[in-house]
């Protein structure tokens, strides 16, 4: 029988002090045990909380999609107040040769679309500067933002055109 473990056996306690030539310890002389302790001692809690990895470019994709979409929204809101000639200039691109009269109500609903372009930019800002400060995956969220602002501003916008007798009766309605 060798001296040494052969591969994919474990050196006993004795192989390894001969190895590393570490002599046996001494064994002291038995005394009495203390009172009962408990068997293990309680972990230490880490004091450090573990590192979370750096995505430099999932910042900059993040940053650059929220910049597009605050350029986008600026450019949209003085649009969408002044609903008229944003109407106008949409059935012109629609090919429908007639004035948008429904002039109240688009308005109202162009200033509730802005409102809620510049509110959905907002909170999707919000929520991607605080996943960039935990660190966590955030390009995802400026796109998932837009559409659901461009959702709902879209369903603003419809209700007034569709509310025009000139657009209705282009589409049928």
């Amino acid at each position: 029988m060798p001296d040494r473990p052969q591969y994919g056996e474990y050196a006993t306690p004795e192989q390894q002090r001969a190895a590393i030539r570490e002599p046996l310890p001494q064994v002291p002389a038995p005394v009495a045990a203390p009172p009962a302790a408990p068997a293990h001692p309680p972990a230490a809690r880490p004091t450090t909380a573990p590192a979370r990895p750096t995505r430099p470019a999932d910042r900059i994709i993040t940053v650059a999609l929220l910049a597009y979409g605050l350029v986008t929204v600026l450019s949209a809101v003085p649009q969408l107040w002044h609903f008229t000639d944003f109407a106008q200039t949409w059935m012109q691109v629609a090919g429908i040769d007639e004035t948008f009269t429904n002039t109240a109500q688009g308005d109202l609903w162009g200033r509730i679309g802005a409102v809620v372009f510049v509110v959905g930019w907002v909170a999707t800002a919000v929520t991607a500067w605080r996943s960039l400060v935990a660190r966590r995956l955030s390009w995802w969220i400026p796109l998932v933002g837009a559409i659901v602002t461009f959702v709902i501003a879209s369903i603003c916008l419809t209700v007034p055109l569709l509310g025009d007798p000139a657009v209705a009766s282009h589409f049928g309605a």
